[in-house]
């Protein structure tokens, strides 16, 4: 009953506060369009205060039996603890999404608002569990053991997680729905893994992660809809933001990081290929989604145009071999007295166009969410058979 009143919401709010957000300039140009009109920009604001409202008169439910005085000798104070950390890391988040949608903050500051944002649930790691030791592969037991702590690096991961996870859907964007498609399908794959382990040893850390999931698919599934081809909203770094610390908050209260981990196989292979543009060790431009060939009305893959002298020993050697694995097109030649280079932008949409060709964008839409749900496929074959080269199952 809930969920469908969160769905009903989120598809009436979308459309009746277009006009809010226009009117304060809060809208972008969709540049894969012959057409160019207005579409409101940071719409996961939305769906995010939907989500908050939603967990906020959530609060009780767990803790009922306490406050009804029934079956409860005492209050379960940790638990509440890290349902109200976790709802601030989150707000923190959407809040701070928001920010940089409306200032339009640099790629440092990217990194250093989800890591601030991580405090609060990092705080609440340490005083309610604080255990920062790990099962060991067994591969490394003879030189390790079968059991190492990490300590303080332990907690350094968790940050790392955050910041990853927050920025891993904002570098994979460009094209109509990606952004919460890819979102939603997520959080599709952790509820199924969610359940699939009710009936095991941390039961209780699965039912904390359904607190969160089954809420923020169904808010995620109503943005869908606004922004399928063709987008009439665009969901912004907010939503990005907000999506990528409710993974974070359930991967590391839920005891499952390395798992969560799992369901961003596109996500980190994407990250992966854009490395030598995110450092700038080639160059980057602002934007990298696909361009639009006015002729045909498909989508191919975008170039940037640079300078050879402007590309280092350790640019030129990534572009080498890129090349000679077919993971670049890289065409060279002079203008004037310079010699210049041009290669395709460092995105696996770029990838992919560079394998299937111009492709229309509502298509190209719905093969990025197909590896999506291939890499959770493979996912769960890594979780629940190929673990089984590397730990005690």
């Amino acid at each position: 009953m809930l969920t469908e009143v969160d769905v009903d919401f989120v598809m009436r709010s979308e459309p009746s506060f277009t006009d809010h957000f226009i009117s304060a300039r809060l809208y972008g140009m969709d540049l894969n369009k012959t057409v160019k009109k207005e579409v409101p920009e940071s719409q996961g604001v939305i769906s995010g205060t939907v989500f908050l409202i939603i967990l906020f008169l959530f609060i009780p439910v767990p803790f009922l039996q306490c406050f009804m005085g029934e079956k409860c000798q005492r209050f379960p104070h940790n638990e509440f603890v890290q349902l109200i950390g976790a709802l601030l890391a989150i707000c923190c988040m959407i809040f701070l999404g928001f920010a940089d949608d409306v200032l339009n903050l640099r790629w440092r500051h990217k990194l250093l608002l989800p890591t601030m944002a991580s405090l609060p649930l990092l705080m609440v790691y340490f005083t309610n569990f604080g255990n920062t030791l790990i099962v060991v592969p067994k591969p490394f037991r003879v030189l390790l053991g079968m059991h190492l702590d990490l300590g303080i690096l332990y907690y350094v991961y968790m940050g790392m997680l955050a910041v990853f996870c927050t920025n891993a859907i904002n570098i994979l964007a460009g094209i109509n729905g990606i952004e919460s498609g890819q979102a939603l399908f997520i959080s599709g794959s952790i509820i199924l893994f969610n359940i699939l382990e009710l009936n095991g040893d941390y039961r209780d850390d699965h039912v904390f992660s359904l607190y969160f999931m089954i809420p923020f698919f169904f808010t995620t599934l109503a943005l869908f809809y606004h922004n399928w081809y063709p987008s009439s909203v665009f969901v912004g770094d907010t939503f990005c933001y907000f999506a990528g610390m409710t993974f974070a908050v359930v991967g590391i209260l839920g005891h499952f990081s390395k798992t969560m981990l799992l369901f961003f196989i596109p996500q980190v292979i994407n990250f992966i290929y854009s490395l030598p543009q995110l450092f700038h060790i080639i160059p980057c431009p602002r934007h990298r989604l696909p361009r639009l060939q006015s002729d045909t009305g498909k989508l191919g893959m975008s170039y940037f145009k640079f300078k050879q002298k402007d590309l280092g020993k350790l640019g030129q050697l990534i572009l080498k071999v890129a090349e000679m694995l077919w993971l670049l097109d890289v065409r060279r030649g002079e203008e004037g007295d310079d010699e210049f280079i041009e290669c395709n932008n460092m995105t696996l949409i770029n990838l992919v166009l560079k394998v299937l060709g111009p492709t229309h964008e509502r298509n190209l839409t719905a093969i990025m969410l197909l590896i999506q749900v291939l890499g959770s496929a493979v996912a769960f074959v890594i979780r629940y058979h190929l673990v089984r080269l590397f730990y005690d199952v």
